[in-house]
């Protein structure tokens, strides 16, 4: 695994394959880093996150509230076929905790404003 510094607190994890089995998988990689956003592809999140049934989407927002801390997830998400993980990553992307979306510079450009 590869960290990236983005500066104004800003990381991001460059890795191939599942890095973040469970919530905590992140709170460890968090612990870390001592970061307070991190940028991951959505492909290093098991699964289980965007089946919504599990929790574990769930979990990880509550630990990143907790902890205040933010995340964004990279990828296309475009074909999503579940409308409770659209509706998920729509309000999610409101609030800005966990935000959604296409590119590394698109997570980039949301957080720098805040």
């Amino acid at each position: 695994m590869e960290i990236k510094d983005h500066g104004n607190g800003i990381i991001e994890f460059i890795s191939d394959g599942v890095m973040v089995n469970e919530t905590s998988d992140w709170t460890e990689l968090f612990s870390v880093i001592g970061q307070t956003t991190a940028i991951i592809k959505k492909e290093n999140l098991n699964n289980s996150f965007y089946d919504l049934k599990t929790g574990f989407a769930g979990e990880l927002m509550q630990k990143m509230s907790n902890y205040s801390k933010r995340l964004a997830v990279i990828g296309d998400f475009s074909q999503t076929k579940s409308e409770a993980l659209r509706d998920f990553m729509y309000e999610s992307n409101r609030w800005k905790r966990v935000i959604f979306v296409n590119t590394v510079e698109d997570a980039l450009n949301i957080f720098k404003k805040e």
